[in-house]
């Protein structure tokens, strides 16, 4: 079976403008994709494109083989075989959800299509409410009605849009959860557009980290935290800091924490410095890599944010270097508190400094 989704060094342009350029991606069989970046960066226009809203300008999309977007071509919206989830529901307000649901599957016969309603309708737990209309059901009832409607027609690929953006935290988050296990009931591909890393992280396989108009990891969620490709994505992806190292002509990294990794640890690809020189690096440091160590470095509290189950920290070290430190919620520390810290780590993210 051909993968749901091929880009191939895809590129679009508003007139002379361009938005997205040299997108290449594979979303396999049964995958939850996500394009995720600031605002700007081209992810809804990608997902227009591969909708069929926009014409590409170079390369071509695929679903399940066949090219539906090159230059000079683009398949109908209707011809796809896709299904789309819209940032406002766009549920019709005159029909009541059983008939919202049927939309899709109009072609099939009555009885056919009062069977995959209650089957939808029970895979989201709303087994009572076909003969309600939009305006009854809560946010999140409406935006599973939505989800089941696009599911109807057992798409070859779903598209969301930025579908929780107009919902509370919480509710974002557990209902993120939800539609991933629904998608994976219906073993349905779909592609998600965001710019809320929880959001992406609670439903993607993997996730497309986007910068104006280009991919620059296309990896899971942990890679993309732990392993990032590149400066921008290691800036954006959670939190940290950038902490100054050198490297000494033995190898060793040094830095106001002392000596570190004296193993041989890979250099960052885009290293200057002579074989067995010294070398000016900086380590991207995130506030779990940081802990609370008699031993440690001394450093002042300066700044706190509580968050319930856990406070961050803005710690300053002697040299004036600010690092992140996270704990649980009832250690409260107050500012103008000194403590101890140390580093501990598994993966070393390390780049040449600016």
């Amino acid at each position: 079976m051909p993968d749901p989704l091929e880009l191939r060094q895809v590129a679009i342009a508003y007139g002379e403008t361009p938005v997205v350029q040299g997108m290449s991606m594979v979303l396999g069989s049964g995958e939850i994709g996500c394009l995720l970046g600031p605002s700007g960066c081209g992810k809804t226009t990608l997902l227009r494109a591969i909708a069929g809203f926009e014409p590409v300008r170079e390369g071509a999309i695929l679903i399940r083989g066949e090219q539906v977007s090159r230059p000079g071509y683009t398949l109908v919206p209707e011809k796809r075989g896709i299904g789309m989830v819209f940032q406002d529901f766009a549920l019709f307000p005159h029909l009541d959800v059983a008939r919202n649901i049927e939309f899709g599957i109009a072609h099939l016969p009555a009885s056919e299509r009062r069977s995959r309603v209650n089957e939808l309708l029970h895979l989201v737990s709303l087994p009572n409410i076909g003969s309600c209309y939009p305006h009854e059901l809560s946010g999140g009832q409406q935006q599973r009605v939505a989800l089941i409607r696009a599911l109807a027609p057992k798409p070859a690929l779903l598209l969301l849009d930025e579908p929780f953006s107009s919902m509370d935290v919480d509710l974002r988050e557990n209902l993120a959860r939800e539609v991933r296990q629904i998608l994976r009931s219906e073993q349905t591909s779909a592609l998600l557009v965001t710019h809320d890393q929880s959001e992406a992280f609670a439903m993607a396989d993997r996730i497309a980290v986007m910068q104006e108009g280009c991919i620059r990891q296309w990896d899971s969620a942990y890679n993309l935290y732990h392993k990032p490709a590149d400066r921008f994505v290691a800036g954006f992806i959670g939190q940290g800091v950038w902490l100054p190292l050198l490297r000494d002509s033995t190898g060793v990294l040094r830095s106001e924490f002392g000596p570190l990794f004296p193993d041989t640890v890979e250099m960052p690809h885009q290293s200057k410095g002579e074989p067995g020189g010294e070398m000016v690096l900086e380590m991207l440091l995130r506030p779990d890599d940081v802990v609370r160590s008699e031993d440690g470095v001394p450093a002042e509290v300066i700044d706190k944010s509580f968050r319930g189950a856990e406070i961050l920290y803005r710690l300053r070290l002697p040299s004036g270097t600010d690092i992140l430190y996270i704990t649980k919620g009832h250690n409260d520390l107050p500012v103008g508190t000194s403590i101890p810290v140390s580093i501990e780590m598994n993966e070393l993210v390390l780049f040449t400094a600016e």
